[in-house]
């Protein structure tokens, strides 16, 4: 089978999968440890630090190490809201979010935050003055992703960190950057943003490892307790093959960036071409979109029954991100951008990786014109 679902999980570099298995042989010790195998295991962790912190331009001392993005981004999100709620309880999003941004800001609104969810335009992009002119004296967060994890969109986040910032200069801005480090350039003194967040395997990283920049002087209210690890703010052993081996695919990606770009950009614009000449199909993507993902709705047809016939021919597909996969309610984001509920039922993304190519592009395309015609002639047009 094909495999189309980068974007959910990409399968790890080699080098990194040498790198954990080396390090979980020969360096298991608790790095808190105070004899010497602790200490050779604390400073693969401060290395590991180091070289995160190179490839996003910042200072060691500014990374956290964490499970994965879903607590990077909870810990961003519930860590500022609690650490300075003394200076307001509200927090500025998007409708565009993943679930754990989005899920994180309504846990707090039940709490008593207030939240304001602002909306995109018809194409899955943010407008920077609308979230600009949500922001109030009492804002101490606002959160926007860097690319959509189920459409692909790029938003403009050096427009909107200056705006924010124009606005309210106390006020904290998160990036998930999840969807777009190794993919796009990454310039967080340009975004103005205080807090970022990635995943370790969406880079080909092993799962379980997230990053999350927080900028000197901005302090969390940890979420875990219990020791000191990762300078107070998330208590817990650290899990030292991942981050050292995350730290290994957070570089590679990074110095693979423009190489990857390269590579898929004319695959997915030639798969968008093929998608938009056929008639049962809409697409939501933009060609100006990230590299690595496209999306489209067959309205009328639920996702999963695209996705399962697609299986059938071989083509492994997502209906829409993976923390959401199962859910048979219309996509969140397709609705925010005002398609329809048969559009929103029907969508599918397919997310490409370095190692694919033109002529498994040409399979896919096979695939997908079998699957509608199928699918159209089926008894009932399966609904």
């Amino acid at each position: 089978m094909l495999y189309w679902d980068y974007a959910a999980a990409a399968p790890p570099y080699e080098e990194v999968v040498q790198t954990m298995e080396q390090v979980m042989k020969q360096h298991f010790a608790n790095p808190s440890s105070l004899h010497r195998a602790g200490t050779e295991a604390e400073k693969l962790i401060k290395r590991a630090r180091e070289v995160c912190a190179a490839a996003l331009g910042v200072q060691a001392q500014e990374i956290i190490f964490t499970s994965g993005a879903t607590e990077s981004n909870n810990l961003a999100i519930k860590g500022a809201a609690l650490q300075y709620q003394s200076r307001g309880r509200h927090i500025v999003t998007t409708e565009l979010e993943h679930p754990s941004v989005y899920e994180s800001c309504l846990q707090l609104q039940k709490l008593g935050w207030e939240i304001t969810f602002v909306a995109p335009d018809s194409t899955g992009v943010v407008e920077p003055s609308r979230i600009a002119a949500a922001v109030r004296p009492d804002t101490v967060l606002v959160s926007v992703m860097h690319v959509n994890n189920e459409i692909g969109t790029v938003q403009p986040l050096k427009e909107i960190g200056q705006q924010v910032k124009a606005v309210n200069r106390r006020t904290l801005f998160h990036v998930d950057g999840v969807q777009g480090y190794g993919k796009l350039e990454t310039r967080l003194k340009e975004w103005q943003a205080d807090l970022y967040s990635l995943s370790a395997h969406k880079v080909r990283g092993p799962r379980g490892t997230g990053i999350l920049y927080v900028r000197e002087g901005v302090m969390l209210f940890p979420l875990l307790t219990g020791g000191s690890q990762e300078m107070g703010n998330r208590a817990g052993t650290e899990n030292v093959p991942n981050i050292v081996a995350s730290a290994k695919a957070v570089r590679m990606s990074g110095e693979r960036r423009q190489e990857l770009s390269s590579r898929i950009m004319p695959l997915k614009n030639r798969l968008e071409q093929y998608i938009s000449g056929i008639p049962e199909l809409v697409l939501n993507s933009r060609e100006d979109g990230v590299p690595h993902i496209v999306h489209f709705s067959y309205p009328g047809m639920k996702g999963e029954v695209m996705a399962r016939r697609l299986e059938e021919l071989g083509m492994g597909v997502a209906t829409r991100s993976a923390c959401s996969s199962r859910l048979a309610e219309p996509s969140r984001i397709l609705l925010s951008m005002g398609r329809g509920a048969a559009a929103a039922l029907g969508g599918i993304r397919i997310s490409l990786g370095d190692n694919h190519t033109e002529e498994d592009v040409i399979q896919l395309e096979q695939a997908l014109l079998t699957a509608v015609r199928s699918l159209k002639i089926a008894e009932g047009g399966v609904k």
